[in-house]
């Protein structure tokens, strides 16, 4: 039996953790077992998540796999796209600098701000009352 070729990338956005399969094939989609239009319902989603495999020309050429969790949509299209970055790397290292360039083998390192003791949230006090 032939050995399966695929190529594996993770992305991270806020709380949102991707898990990327490229296949070589015809450019399906599947996000959870789901088709890629039902998962990402707006164009917003689509265009994040599809972003990177479209500037290396290459979208016609890969089957996409992904299992995502954790977060919102938007996160997770987002966390889509570098893990698809990281994926196109381990396939053709070359590409490297065309996607660094693009600033998509960057992870967005921006977080929730926690929640501190004595106070309604992140930066928000309890009003103060002198009286």
């Amino acid at each position: 039996m032939a050995d399966l070729v695929q190529y594996y990338g993770t992305g991270r956005r806020k709380s949102a953790i991707a898990r990327v399969f490229l296949r070589p094939g015809t450019g399906e989609w599947k996000v959870n077992g789901k088709a890629f239009d039902v998962y990402f319902v707006t164009e917003q989603q689509r265009a994040s998540a599809k972003k990177t495999l479209a500037l290396v020309e290459l979208a016609s050429s890969f089957d996409v796999v992904t299992t995502v969790k954790s977060g919102g949509v938007s996160a997770q299209a987002d966390a889509v796209k570098l893990g698809v970055a990281r994926a196109l790397v381990q396939f053709n290292p070359e590409l490297r600098a065309a996607l660094k360039a693009e600033g998509l083998m960057t992870r967005d390192s921006r977080m929730k701000e926690r929640k501190k003791y004595g106070q309604k949230g992140a930066r928000a006090r309890f009003q103060f009352s002198k009286r």
